[in-house]
């Protein structure tokens, strides 16, 4: 393996290109970019804060609507959603929400603001399993509200996916921790130990339990069941976020999401020399986002799409088009499985909602990305918080 660090990707905005860009808003009265939001960020009114150059302002509407905004403004999938409805696409290209919510969290950390505050104690106690995006969502949420919350967390630091997947080329591990302490600084306690293996344990000692413990077993293929020149993606992005990166000439990637093109993408800026990604929809079905598909275009990975693999031999693999008569064979020193995840049966119970434990992020239905994981925290939270007969702030 070897050792390598990424710096962050994309160029933050200048005071005076943030300005520029927020100044291109329309105003629009009932703003369809703040419904399309999965988390309710809130676009237009810290737009609207930024174009009239109130920058605590529009960070503090971010910051309510969303604990996780500083990430969220890296890694939201923005083009599906506040983006997709942007009314300045009619005229032009929609404005550029994703980096102008970096901005305004950047200078919230930059000036070290705190515009969130715990609520008045209520009394009640919460336990949240899993320090995830949606775990940590909830938390914040409860912990607002008056709420003592801890949070368990199995991993030796919490963010889940954030910490333990994406790449830091696109996610600084700074801005994470960042996020995390404006968590703690409302009084969330997390605790890094697997907490007992039933939920029912739990609500003996707390009046409500929010259960966020994420997809927590990579899927595989069973052609590549024990092959030993085979690992899961998961696996991968988390040796890769420790800087440890395989030393080989060849990585195969099998899969179409975000999670495949962060594999590839982080192969080609290890220098690895030929990078080749399968995918099983065609380039017009693709589920990776525009972002992703062209960093991982722009790297140098070769895309193949619309294959499936049809046999392995060792390190050989041959796949077939699913539309043409096409066979294809490549031999790769390494092949990468991107093709999903799933709930270990041993996680805590199933994920629906049961008298005092509620249910959110991954495990539950909905999109995978973190800003659906925020979305799903605060709707746990809410439930929770009207079991416990209080409003959420």
């Amino acid at each position: 393996m070897a050792k390598i660090h990424f710096d962050e990707e994309r160029a933050a905005f200048t005071p005076i290109l943030a300005m520029e860009e927020a100044s291109r808003c329309l105003l629009c009265l009932d703003a369809p970019c703040s419904k399309m939001c999965p988390a309710g960020t809130d676009p237009a009114q810290f737009i609207r804060s930024l174009r009239f150059k109130n920058v605590k302002g529009a960070a503090k509407t971010i910051r309510e609507n969303n604990p996780l905004g500083g990430v969220c403004a890296r890694v939201c999938p923005t083009e599906h959603y506040c983006e997709q409805g942007c009314s300045r696409s009619g005229i032009d290209r929609p404005i550029d929400i994703a980096r102008l919510q970096r901005y305004a969290t950047d200078m919230e950390a930059a000036f070290g603001l705190e515009l969130v505050k715990p609520g008045p104690s209520n009394g009640k106690k919460v336990a949240v399993v899993g320090g995830g995006p949606a775990g940590l969502t909830a938390a914040a949420m409860l912990a607002r509200s008056g709420c003592q919350v801890t949070v368990f967390e199995k991993q030796g630091k919490a963010g889940g996916y954030c910490r333990y997947g994406i790449p830091s080329y696109r996610l600084p591990e700074a801005v994470l921790d960042q996020e995390i302490a404006h968590i703690e600084a409302l009084g969330v306690k997390i605790s890094h130990f697997a907490p007992a293996n039933e939920v029912d344990e739990l609500r003996k000692h707390y009046d409500a339990v929010v259960v966020a413990d994420g997809l927590g077993e990579a899927k595989t293929l069973p052609l590549f069941e024990d092959n030993p020149y085979t690992m899961t993606a998961i696996d991968f992005l988390a040796k890769a976020k420790q800087g440890e990166i395989p030393d080989v000439r060849h990585v195969l990637v099998i899969g179409g999401g975000d999670v495949a093109m962060d594999v590839a993408t982080t192969c080609k800026k290890a220098g690895i020399e030929q990078v080749s990604d399968v995918v099983y929809e065609t380039l017009s079905e693709f589920k990776a986002s525009k972002a992703e598909l062209e960093g991982a275009r722009n790297a140098g990975v070769s895309i193949y799409d619309g294959f499936v693999p049809s046999g392995v031999k060792k390190n050989v693999v041959t796949f077939l088009h699913r539309k043409a008569e096409i066979t294809m064979t490549l031999e790769a020193d390494l092949i990468v499985l991107a093709v999903g995840q799933q709930r270990l049966p041993s996680q805590l119970g199933e994920p629906t909602d049961r008298d005092n434990i509620f249910y959110c992020g991954d495990i539950v239905e909905g999109d995978k990305t973190v800003v659906c994981a925020v979305k799903t925290g605060k709707e746990a939270a809410a439930r929770a918080l009207a079991y416990l007969g209080g409003d959420q702030q």
